[in-house]
């Protein structure tokens, strides 16, 4: 290990020094001390991202070979280090009002946050499954962070057994890869996919390296822990499982299938396919179904995913380039909704219930106005910002000639637009519930720039770098 090794992870050796003394810290002194804690969280992934941003990591492999440091590994930490600060700011108020202000909270994110950084800048199968696994043990406590919650300690225990079994299929799939190309780092391994002796065998490898993957973004069929997890969490945790692992999720998905296995697209891109199509459907009709906001929440996030797996399934720069720019949109849009959801209070605690946004434009116009704006963008309504992230990601498809794809894309685009636009009728035409508690805390906050964000600053200057930013990524993969 040289210097070169230290700067190429200096995000993440950043972020774990910062863990570590931040626990030592909390077991020191008595008290929760969640307000400190969570500030100093935020401010160490505000140190994580400028170190990203001004480019201290040394482009280039490092710890021979294990991770590279390049355009996409950059825009991948700035896309998580970004959401976990806005998680973390929006958990404040939550934690504090549902009594579950432990130190450990903060510290659990940071560490989830490392294993993300991990993931997307690992280079060999090795990295790949070390970082999947901090990422998750974390996650593991974070979803049954309310232990006295029967619906939060189950949501944990669900997401464990059914995270130790997708971990168990990735880890056997990379097993075969390695058994028959003899390889662990991607660039070796695209080298030896073409061997015809061993064909067959590396199939059957990527098959369950695939299913791993697709577990992790909750793609279907593989997505049967997400409504489960996402309803039982804490609604701070829902919002950060629904961004920040998200992305990590898919773009490590896209790095190894667009590195290690490139000479092999033709095998691989079927089965993308189908989990893409099979996502969409299975997100935009089993959302129309759903009475609980996180339920809904939770096949959308399905259905996005199969959005942004278009994308992949094209195979190309285009395509790579489509999704770095849908999931740079989507952090936007779903971290902007669960500011909202966090601000659905009332005196006998949270209200999660699609019926309470009854009325909300008559009893909170400002909150019903944020709801609106951001479920339009969701949609894919023009010219809200989720307009250009299907744009993208359709075009990439159209362009890789995936006709049937795009047109069950936009079919499901459809459909999923009748939910969204059922619960902004919802709020603008029903009786009103009785209203939310009005508080000037951080959720209200958040809802107030996000939504601004989306309809004014968003679509004036965020589309052009987004997009440049997105070339660039896709650019250091091909």
């Amino acid at each position: 290990m040289d210097r070169q090794d230290l700067l190429a992870l200096g995000p993440e050796l950043f972020l774990a020094i910062v863990s570590m003394v931040l626990l030592i810290v909390g077991v020191s002194f008595k008290g929760s001390r969640l307000r400190e804690m969570t500030l100093a969280a935020c401010a160490a992934l505000a140190g994580a991202l400028l170190i990203a941003l001004n480019g201290m990591p040394p482009e280039g492999a490092a710890f021979g070979g294990s991770f590279v440091t390049d355009a996409f590994s950059v825009v991948g930490r700035i896309f998580i280090y970004s959401a976990g600060i806005v998680s973390l700011l929006m958990s404040v108020l939550f934690l504090d009002k549902e009594k579950l202000g432990r130190f450990e909270y903060p510290i659990l994110v940071l560490l989830a946050t490392i294993g993300m950084g991990l993931m997307v800048s690992a280079q060999d199968l090795i990295a790949v499954y070390m970082g999947i696994e901090l990422q998750s043990l974390s996650l593991y406590i974070l979803a049954a962070f309310n232990r006295g919650s029967r619906r939060s300690t189950e949501a944990g225990l669900k997401y464990f057994v059914l995270g130790a079994l997708s971990s168990g299929l990735l880890l056997y799939g990379m097993s075969l890869i390695y058994g028959f190309t003899g390889a662990l780092q991607f660039g070796e391994i695209a080298r030896h996919a073409l061997d015809s002796d061993h064909q067959v065998a590396i199939s059957f490898g990527l098959v369950f390296m695939l299913a791993g993957l697709a577990f992790k973004v909750s793609g279907a069929p593989f997505h049967m822990w997400t409504p489960d997890v996402y309803e039982g969490a804490p609604t701070p945790v829902t919002a950060y499982f629904a961004a920040a692992p998200k992305v990590a999720g898919m773009f490590l998905f896209v790095r190894v299938m667009l590195e290690a296995f490139p000479t092999i697209l033709d095998q691989w891109q079927p089965v993308v396919w189908l989990i893409a199509a099979l996502s969409m459907i299975v997100g935009s009709l089993s959302a129309l179904m759903q009475t609980n906001i996180k339920r809904l929440m939770a096949y959308s996030s399905i259905g996005h995913v199969g959005y942004a797996l278009i994308g992949l399934a094209a195979g190309t720069q285009a395509g790579a380039q489509g999704v770095v720019v849908y999931l740079g949109i989507y952090l936007v849009m779903t971290l902007g909704t669960f500011a909202c959801i966090l601000s659905m209070r009332r005196p006998e605690g949270m209200a999660e219930n699609i019926s309470d946004l009854s009325g909300l434009m008559q009893t909170r116009p400002g909150l019903g106005l944020a709801f609106t704006a951001l479920f339009l963008s969701l949609a894919g309504i023009p010219p809200f910002l989720g307009f250009f992230a299907k744009f993208a990601v359709f075009s990439a498809g159209v362009d890789a000639g995936l006709y049937i794809l795009t047109i069950v894309g936009v079919v499901t685009s459809v459909i999923s637009t009748f939910y969204y636009l059922s619960v902004i009728r919802t709020i603008w035409f029903n009786d009103p519930a009785p209203q939310f508690v009005s508080n000037r805390g951080m959720a209200v906050t958040m809802t107030a720039s996000g939504a601004a964000l989306l309809i004014t600053v968003g679509l004036l200057f965020l589309i052009r770098p987004l997009y440049d930013w997105a070339a660039l990524a896709a650019a250091s993969l091909f």
